[in-house]
């Protein structure tokens, strides 16, 4: 249901997200990047797509624990029992949500929340594919308190829907309002890394929460809000954006010498590393004045990005809505398809030569398999827009691979250019800065 729900919502998501845009560029404040952009909303795509493989942990385990321990069914028609249903999620959110700060298992899921270093509605958008894995844990005390899981399917939708209008610098403080819920202004301070900020302001819909159990923090207009995390991401790949956190943790497993470090990595508070692993390999300082990650790639390849980026978000919209319906196998390519797509995307706004040709090769593959094979999950069963659609996809694909293949040649030629000139003494920069995969904090 979640999936159809904000497929349902996408568009007013993407209204509101141009209506910052246009008051930001009129305000002369626009909070926008088109490559942080692209790469926040493509996690929260992955994010959904990936999300039908786990809706069992999600809906079916808390359906499972309520079938067999809940003394006594609240009734799903009673007024009272949505807003006890509403509070006590929210409660339980606020320990999700905190813990998932606090301990590194759990952060190495929700850091993919905070590593965009702008902060603006898309930044709502931008969600962990790994989230579902643990997070049901804490939401089990409802399934023990006899709340349905219909109600606890939507209420936890409502929990999720408010939280985005929050994720923006466009409204200042509200006051009283401030003061009971999770709020713009507070919603900014949780997502600075400023030390008077680290790890505050957990509620999803309440702020109480966190003024009852102290780790509540006001925004300061003396100390403005830096946003990401204290050991940058530096790419625009949405894959390595999911696992690298747990790579840091698996490089800490596999090289401390003694098993209880081992396992300690696991359970630790965020950021804590066996002392001999620390030693051996120390990880770089943090510094708030650092610039923002900016690579610089060409503007034939953004706006190739960005054409492409919207027939991938088109393409995984038209999967939610029918993959109910779908194989397993099926489900998986368009998974697989999706995830290359962003990925190569990705690398195309980091200025990757690498990127632009695996464009061209993902592109041509698609375009070919159209043609040859003549059916494409989803549309194979008639599912509507499928008629006559295949040839014009391909077509398409085929479009979308020459364009890569003219981007990819042009900067190998800019590559080539470079290396003639470096030979003479004269060497040109390539405009592009390469990414940095640094360890989480």
């Amino acid at each position: 249901m979640q999936e159809r729900i904000i497929t349902l919502a996408t568009p007013v998501f993407f209204a509101l997200i141009a209506l910052e845009i246009a008051w930001g560029v009129r305000r002369g404040r626009n909070t926008y990047r088109l490559d942080d952009a692209i790469n926040s909303i493509g996690l929260g795509v992955l994010s959904q797509v990936s999300g039908v493989f786990v809706r069992v942990l999600r809906i079916g385990l808390y359906a499972g624990v309520f079938d067999a321990v809940a003394p006594w069914r609240l009734p799903a028609d009673s007024a009272w029992v949505w807003l006890f249903a509403l509070l006590f999620y929210d409660l339980c959110y606020y320990w999700h949500h905190r813990l998932g700060h606090e301990r590194q298992i759990l952060w190495a899921a929700h850091v993919v929340h905070h590593q965009s270093e702008d902060y603006n509605l898309s930044t709502a958008l931008r969600q962990t594919s790994s989230g579902a894995l643990l997070g049901w844990v804490f939401y089990l005390p409802m399934a023990f308190a006899g709340i349905p899981p219909e109600v606890f399917a939507v209420v936890a939708l409502v929990d999720l829907l408010y939280q985005y209008w929050i994720h923006t610098q466009h409204i200042g403080r509200l006051g009283w309002f401030d003061r009971v819920f999770a709020s713009p202004s507070n919603h900014r301070a949780h997502h600075a890394v400023n030390a008077r900020y680290l790890d505050r302001n957990y509620g999803g819909i309440l702020i109480v929460w966190d003024r009852l159990f102290g780790t509540f923090v006001e925004e300061d207009d003396a100390d403005p809000p830096v946003y990401g995390t204290r050991a940058p991401l530096r790419s625009w790949n949405p894959l390595w954006a999911n696992v690298e956190v747990y790579s840091s943790m698996l490089h800490d497993m596999v090289h401390a010498r003694r098993w209880r470090d081992r396992l300690r990595v696991l359970v630790a508070p965020t950021g804590w590393r066996p002392d001999d692993v620390r030693d051996d390999a120390p990880r770089q300082s943090f510094s708030l004045g650092r610039p923002r990650y900016a690579p610089q790639a060409t503007r034939s390849a953004r706006t190739y990005a960005l054409v492409q980026f919207a027939f991938v978000l088109a393409a995984a919209v038209y999967f939610l809505q029918w993959q109910e319906r779908a194989p397993l196998f099926e489900s998986l390519a368009w998974f697989a398809w999706i995830a290359l797509a962003l990925t190569t995307l990705g690398w195309m706004l980091e200025g990757r030569r690498i990127g632009a040709l695996l464009e061209t090769a993902r592109c041509a593959g698609t375009g070919l398999a159209l043609l040859a094979v003549q059916a494409w999950p989803g549309f194979a069963r008639g599912m509507p827009g499928s008629t006559g659609s295949l040839e014009v996809l391909a077509a398409a694909a085929l479009a979308s691979a020459a364009c890569a293949a003219w981007i990819a040649w042009r900067s190998f030629a800019a590559w080539r250019d470079e290396m003639r000139g470096a030979a003479h003494g004269a060497s040109t920069p390539l405009g592009r800065s390469a990414s940095a995969r640094v360890e989480p904090r």
